[in-house]
């Protein structure tokens, strides 16, 4: 089942090398053929479909439950090195996106190797390919409407850099990972007696946590932590970042993150991460109690919610280790879309427009209670790099005591807004 495959980096590294360049050149007509005689055709059955794929053999489809506004039709094909498949979502019947992807087969699993996505006139308007460069470098390549020239190249897995760890406290980042290879972080990172940066991927289950969350889509990832991390590089210089990758498939190995965070000497870690779901944080609570040193700040989340009422985790859970954050404007008053909860949420803290770097090395502007998590860990780092014996009690006790009442006449967090956490 599509639905279940867990994509893994470490196979796409070995699944690019071996692919020549007639098999690429097949998979590419393979994908043309799809566009070109699938596509427009609109919802059919399995045996039409494979008529249109000559050498191709079905596999199985999965439907989308009848009644929801938007219809799923995903339909599985071998192919004779991997499988093909095609995803066409429809809307009141008519296509709103079609996708095809290719998947190699790399001993008993399956690879991401190829997709290309079209508008709802079946015209490609995006696909991509995942290579592995002779560096050791994972890459994904952005290929144009022909499904051959070559646009860009985003970067999916780097060797960690050669550097230095700065003299600041660490920091531990949990989050989809870090563009590490950038610029910015080469000297920005914590690192064992040898020289090797410290960190892990608890998604993938490697030493390169680069990042890049894959969940919703391999050959699209969404990367979030690595302009999380630049405001934290920006507001505390002298930090030295340790990077996690969370683990996204199975969230039970969130309590060993923490212990594996805990042998580090990290006291700090930023987390601007949160569910629905109180069971994926088991793990996490029972290590954060086993480890009083260490100082969690958590995002409070993006739904214009009150979490009292209707809470998230991990910030529901009553630990005197952790503080919950939300985002407000400049003026103090909550932002909008963000959380609040006078029990549940600690602190406001200006993240609104926020200059971040993203994982390509180009400046942006970004806003919500992510960004909040880092401001605050920021924060904390230069308080604790000031006075390094503060329990975490005493750490908690200088950050609330900067806090003074939000703006806007109603109570929406327990300890109040810090107007200034760049500043000491």
């Amino acid at each position: 089942m599509f639905s279940t495959l867990k994509f893994s980096l470490a196979f796409v590294l070995t699944v690019a090398m071996s692919v020549s360049a007639k098999a690429q050149q097949t998979h590419q007509d393979w994908l043309r053929t799809a566009v070109r005689d699938v596509c427009p055709a609109g919802p059919q059955d399995t045996i039409s479909v494979q008529q249109a794929l000559p050498g191709a053999w079905f596999l199985n489809e999965i439907l989308s439950p009848q009644g929801q506004p938007f219809s799923r039709q995903e339909q599985h094909f071998a192919l004779p090195d991997g499988e093909l498949h095609i995803i066409r979502i429809d809307a009141g019947g008519e296509l709103r996106r079609f996708t095809a992807d290719i998947f190699l087969k790399e001993g008993t699993k399956l690879e991401p190797f190829m997709q290309v996505q079209t508008d709802a006139t079946c015209t490609p308007r995006s696909s991509r390919r995942i290579i592995r460069q002779s560096d050791g470098r994972v890459v994904l390549e952005q290929l144009d409407a022909d499904i051959e020239t070559l646009l860009w190249k985003e970067t999916m897995q780097a060797p960690w850099p050669q550097g230095s760890e700065p003299k600041g406290p660490r920091v531990a980042l949990i989050d989809s990972g870090l563009a590490y290879d950038l610029p910015l972080f080469q000297n920005r990172l914590a690192r064992d007696a040898n020289g090797k940066p410290l960190g892990y991927d608890f998604w993938d289950l490697d030493p390169l946590p680069y990042d890049g969350d894959t969940s919703r889509n391999v050959f699209q990832p969404i990367r979030h932590g690595t302009p999380v991390a630049s405001i934290i590089a920006n507001e505390a210089p002298d930090a030295a970042l340790i990077p996690f990758r969370y683990p996204r498939p199975d969230m039970t190995r969130m309590g060993d993150v923490i212990d594996q965070i805990a042998k580090t000497g990290a006291r700090i870690i930023s987390m601007p991460l949160g569910s629905t779901n109180p069971k994926s944080w088991v793990t996490f609570e029972k290590a954060m109690r086993a480890h009083p040193q260490l100082l969690a700040i958590v995002s409070a989340g993006n739904n214009g919610r009150d979490v009292d009422a209707d809470p998230l985790w991990p910030g529901a859970l009553e630990l005197d280790n952790m503080i919950v954050v939300t985002s407000s404007d400049d003026f103090g008053r909550l932002a909008e879309g963000s959380n609040w909860g006078v029990s549940t949420v600690d602190l406001m803290v200006p993240a609104e427009n926020q200059p971040v770097i993203d994982f390509r090395g180009s400046k942006g502007r970004a806003s919500g209670t992510s960004y909040a998590v880092p401001r605050l860990a920021a924060l904390a780092v230069r308080l604790l790099a000031a006075k390094p014996t503060l329990t975490t009690q005493n750490l908690k006790d200088e950050i609330f005591a900067r806090a003074i009442p939000p703006r806007g006449g109603s109570e929406l967090v327990s300890k109040g807004w810090i107007v200034d956490p760049d500043r000491d």
